[in-house]
């Protein structure tokens, strides 16, 4: 039988296009060829991995699809109601669907109000609706040294600076902190500390999965489009691309020093073993993404999370015919031509 191929798992945030990472991260675990060693997650990134640890602990890589499957039912994709396959086709795209989402009244109501009510002027009706979810994750395994090593990024509102979760740090008010849009929710407070989302700072942060004793490999699950051709216009489409630049600049910057880093190695500018060689690859499907806006990862419908799952699925299909071989082996991303 052939080697596994260890990787690390890199699961950026994106409100409800995380359902995208639930359909990718479904389709690694049927292969039992890899072993993931390390998740470093945000916001629905987190909560991504935190379904996929505590279910891989519990049950394997069949417990670790499962508990995916409860997360994402219970941020919106009820199973029973899902449509068969060939009633999917008379339904509308997934960037109409987002589209109509947008120019809706209930979207329109709550976009006004995130912009001229504070979260804090709710006083005792104030309520986190991912709370509920966040609690209910088995927390000995989620924080469990057993199993793959789990990092949760948040950023600290007083100094701006991004703290890493991981072991028994992690907890209900980690993840609430990493997936906590200021616009929306509350700061978190943690250790007389206050967190905002962690997309602000790392979306999600590479640098804890540089540990010596994970793989080089870093599989990125990229679900905000880096590249759009047109210019915005609209109010919607201005603050959609602001939300893609933020939640893209701090990624891109550890990928510049990252690229920096291998060429040095390359070059025999750094001595071998001096600094850790990282083979970086990526899934995403940008042509599906740049079709959503925010009204599409802020109000989750059935259908739309579980088009966004079919999407990953077939995206991570692609991955492994295409690039399965470079795993433990090379990049599969060119970094230069990204992050130029």
């Amino acid at each position: 039988m052939s080697q596994k191929k260890r990787i690390n798992l890199a699961l950026q945030g994106g409100g409800a296009h995380g359902a995208f990472t639930w359909g990718v991260l479904d389709r690694l675990l049927e292969d039992d060829g890899i072993e993931i060693a390390g998740i470093s997650g945000t916001s629905a990134g987190a909560l991504n991995g935190a379904a996929l640890k505590s279910g891989m602990l519990e049950g394997g890589h069949e417990g670790a699809r499962e508990n995916l499957t409860w997360l994402w039912e219970q941020m919106g994709a009820v199973r029973d109601i899902r449509m068969p396959a060939w009633m999917t086709g008379a339904m509308p795209a997934p960037g109409a669907v987002s589209a109509a989402l947008e120019a809706s009244v209930p979207f329109a109501m709550v976009d006004a109000m995130t912009r001229a009510v504070s979260p804090y002027a709710y006083g005792p009706f104030y309520v986190n609706p991912l709370e509920r979810i966040a609690a209910q994750f088995h927390y000995d395994k989620v924080c469990s040294d057993a199993g793959p090593r789990f990092f949760v990024g948040a950023t600290n509102v007083h100094n701006g600076k991004i703290r890493v979760f991981t072991g028994d740090d992690i907890s209900t008010e980690s993840l609430l902190a990493s997936a906590c849009l200021p616009t929306l929710f509350k700061a978190v407070e943690i250790d007389g500390e206050h967190y905002w989302d962690g997309g602000y700072t790392g979306n999600p942060a590479l640098f804890p999965l540089f540990a010596p004793e994970l793989p080089e490999d870093i599989l990125i699950v990229h679900i905000n489009p880096l590249v759009r051709e047109d210019v915005p216009k609209s109010p919607q489409e201005i603050q959609n691309r602001i939300n893609e630049i933020s939640f893209n600049s701090s990624l891109l910057r550890e990928l510049r020093a990252i690229g920096f880093v291998q060429r040095l190695l390359e070059d025999g500018s750094l001595t071998p073993g001096s600094m850790k060689r990282v083979h970086v690859h990526m899934i995403a499907d940008d042509v599906l993404m740049r079709e959503l806006s925010v009204a599409s990862k802020l109000m989750p419908t059935p259908y739309l999370l579980h088009r966004l799952r079919d999407a990953g699925y077939a995206a991570a299909e692609g991955f492994l015919q295409t690039h399965r071989d470079d795993l433990n082996q090379r990049s599969s991303v060119d970094l230069a031509a990204m992050y130029n």
